[in-house]
């Protein structure tokens, strides 16, 4: 399995309704390709200002990422509305081999 993170810093004022519009458009759009696993979405005070809010994708193999990243699957995948959140996103993301995964309800 891959796990596939991306982060972006976002004013404090913005951060309720971006993670709303990143469940909207980064998870439903992601979940909608072939071979998606699930999403998380944190968040974590940044600084004074801002907060950062990381969405980790999980996937079964790097062809399955292309399905839904293209080519290049260490590019960033932005979306138009974004500048309305006056994000600091990362341009870049990072592709990490699940080792062990577990969760206890």
């Amino acid at each position: 399995m891959i796990a596939r993170e991306w982060k972006a810093r976002v004013p404090n004022k913005h951060k309720d309704g971006f993670i709303a519009y990143l469940h909207e458009t980064g998870v439903k759009d992601t979940a909608a390709t072939k071979g998606f696993n699930g999403a998380q979405i944190f968040c974590r005070q940044f600084d004074d200002r801002n907060a950062e809010i990381t969405l980790i994708t999980y996937w079964p193999d790097r062809e399955s990422v292309m399905e839904f990243a293209g080519q290049d699957i260490d590019v960033a995948k932005l979306y138009p509305e974004d500048d309305v959140y006056e994000l600091d996103p990362d341009t870049f993301v990072h592709h990490y081999d699940v080792l062990e995964h577990q969760f206890v309800s």
